[in-house]
């Protein structure tokens, strides 16, 4: 509210902007929530990385708008994929670490999300404060988005890769059962032909 109120004047009806985020973040979950669930072939995890990418760029767009109706747009686009965030967030955290963990795993991750919303105000303020505009601490917002969506990326990578390491598992086991049978049948036979008597 004062970035707008600095750069486009006292008269500008900032509220409009609060509205705009409202509003597109509650379209952007039904939305969101409909792809997710209706849609098959969606991998949640991308689905929430771009949701990262996009909240970081429009948050380093903000102080790149000189107009007014620019700046409406950024706040549409904003709310819209905040509003994926925040419906597709308890359902990764379900698929990763599954129905008994996920209550605590949503525990971690809101009480992690609130550690930069206590800080971040009072360092923005100190940036305005110190550079004259909001101007950094809006391109210093941008930053932890992008970096948590690139390693966002590398869970899908990180899940097949242990996919993989349990079917080689599964499939050592199964061929060491396998084996132990053929022997086990090998040494029936085997005391059959030397006493030459029926096992039964």
């Amino acid at each position: 509210m004062n970035h707008v109120k600095e750069r486009f004047g006292e008269d500008t009806n900032k509220e409009v902007l609060l509205m705009c985020i409202g509003i597109t973040s509650g379209v952007g979950r039904l939305i969101f929530g409909r792809v997710a669930d209706y849609i098959t072939g969606v991998n949640k995890v991308y689905l929430q990385v771009t949701s990262f990418f996009i909240i970081g760029l429009m948050s380093m767009m903000i102080p790149l708008c000189y107009i007014f109706g620019g700046l409406i747009a950024v706040c549409l686009l904003m709310g819209l994929f905040d509003g994926c965030f925040i419906c597709i967030m308890a359902p990764i955290a379900f698929e990763l670490v599954g129905a008994n963990d996920v209550s605590q795993a949503i525990g971690f991750l809101l009480g992690l999300m609130s550690v930069p919303m206590v800080v971040g105000p009072p360092i923005a303020g100190y940036l305005r404060d110190t550079l004259g505009s909001y101007d950094v601490a809006f391109y210093l917002a941008g930053v932890p988005p992008i970096i948590g969506g690139a390693l966002l990326c590398l869970i899908p990578w990180v899940e097949a890769k242990r996919k993989r390491m349990e079917n080689k598992e599964t499939l050592r086991t199964e061929q060491d059962v396998t084996q132990k049978m053929i022997e086990s049948e090998k040494a029936v036979v085997e005391s059959h032909n030397k006493t030459g008597e029926s096992v039964l």
